[in-house]
């Protein structure tokens, strides 16, 4: 049922909405918009000039229009006469096909016209830092092996507490909240549902936590890899395939408790994952985590080739029960419409096209993936991955018209940071 936000507002006590979207870097853009003049924005959106945003938009073309979705409105915990709104992007009536979020919905709608309705659920991985980003917020989070630390998990416990109340107040089920395997990083965990759902919780969540760590005069950052040392963040996604209720990945006589459907969908997975990369592993930075050496805990738990086993932490797809599989690939910089939208789009494909997922590695692939022939590696930087894109026919079908315009703004980021001149070239190079 589609809410009516103007007697949501009466009857909460909002005052203020936030007609939000995510552009195709994945930053949050808003306006703020009284109760008074919601049913309007409702009905007509609120205008932004596109150029002024990630979008792939020039000066001359006329105003980008945020049509909110009612249904999923979100009361900020932390400032309940404000609600916040996913909104869909429209110019000239029609919608904006690059935009993120519409082109995930898309995507969900044509996996629900085949049968499918597609379920994730993510984990997010993020840093806690002093308001600079140069440290971690806590001296004493010092140890060789912090993961899952009573102590420090509770020196946060405020911060912490507080986020995990807003999910509980929200209806998102969450269900556990740890400290990582990183000084400083945490995990929160919510109850997994539709893939647009998970978008826009990951999209509002990322914000909320943000915000609330700011209230505390701390930071909270989703870089893949703030710290070379430590380990980096990631953003693994549990995926599974429904028809009505029946999980269509679970099959009790299957490899693993996984249907033939489910392999398929992972070798889809499998075929495009280069490619993916360009969305899962969006920034520069993103390499310093999927390609990182051994860090201070002993392992980088993020993977750098494309290979799927049982439970086992070592590969990029990990089955850890039956009905289900978890991709380690993403990482905390991934926008999360896009993060869904690819892997609906490979799953899709592989479906289609019955792709084989090759066999099973259950080795640590940490210490032995050395001694198997043949596996393929994942990109090196940004722009192996970008190339991937360019060169992935199933992804540029699937994904359409967004994916010329986030090349076209990637190459321009890649640029840029190939335009920086770095200490380290200086220091390498200045007597060569």
């Amino acid at each position: 049922m589609t809410v009516d936000l103007a007697a949501a507002a009466k009857e909460r006590g909002i005052k203020y909405f936030l007609i939000s979207y995510t552009d195709l870097f994945g930053v949050q853009r808003a306006k703020l918009v009284p109760a008074s003049a919601i049913n309007g924005m409702a009905k007509s959106g609120a205008g932004f000039a596109g150029f002024a945003t990630w979008l792939d938009m020039t000066p001359a073309d006329p105003d980008l229009f945020a049509v909110p979705d009612p249904d999923s409105l979100i009361q900020l915990p932390w400032k309940p006469e404000v609600g916040w709104l996913a909104a869909d992007l429209w110019m000239n009536g029609k919608e904006v096909a690059q935009a993120p979020r519409n082109l995930l919905r898309r995507l969900a709608k044509d996996a629900a016209a085949q049968g499918y309705t597609m379920k994730t659920g993510v984990e997010c991985e993020f840093f806690l830092t002093t308001p600079d980003g140069l440290e971690v917020c806590d001296s004493a989070d010092r140890q060789t092996k912090p993961c899952y630390d009573q102590s420090a998990l509770m020196r946060q416990y405020d911060v912490i507490a507080e986020l995990c109340d807003a999910m509980l107040a929200l209806g998102w089920k969450p269900y556990q909240n740890d400290h990582e395997d990183a000084n400083g990083q945490f995990e929160m965990n919510w109850n997994f549902g539709d893939v647009l759902v998970t978008a826009d919780r990951h999209s509002f969540f990322k914000y909320m936590a943000k915000s609330i760590a700011e209230k505390h005069g701390l930071r909270a950052t989703f870089m893949p890899k703030p710290f070379l040392n430590l380990t980096g963040s990631g953003c693994h996604a549990h995926v599974s395939v429904w028809n009505g209720e029946r999980n269509l990945f679970e099959d009790e006589a299957g490899e693993l408790g996984v249907s033939q459907l489910g392999y398929h969908f992972i070798g889809g997975v499998i075929h495009s994952a280069d490619a993916l990369c360009a969305l899962f592993n969006p920034t520069v930075n993103s390499y310093k985590r999927i390609n990182a050496p051994r860090t201070t805990s002993g392992a980088t738990w993020s993977p750098n080739t494309v290979t799927y086993s049982g439970n086992n932490r070592t590969h990029m797809i990990r089955i850890p029960e039956g009905g289900r599989f978890e991709l380690r690939l993403p990482d905390g910089a991934a926008n999360p419409y896009l993060l869904q939208a690819g892997i609906v789009a490979a799953g899709l494909d592989g479906i289609r096209n019955k792709r084989d997922p090759g066999k099973r590695l259950d080795i640590n692939m940490y210490t032995d993936g050395h001694l198997v022939e043949g596996v393929k590696k994942l990109p090196l930087n940004m722009l192996d991955a970008l190339r991937a894109l360019e060169a992935s026919e199933v992804l540029k079908e699937g994904l359409g018209a967004f994916v010329p315009a986030y090349l076209k703004l990637k190459h321009q980021e890649w640029n840029d940071y190939a335009r920086h001149l770095t200490q380290w070239e200086r220091d390498v190079t200045l007597d060569c």
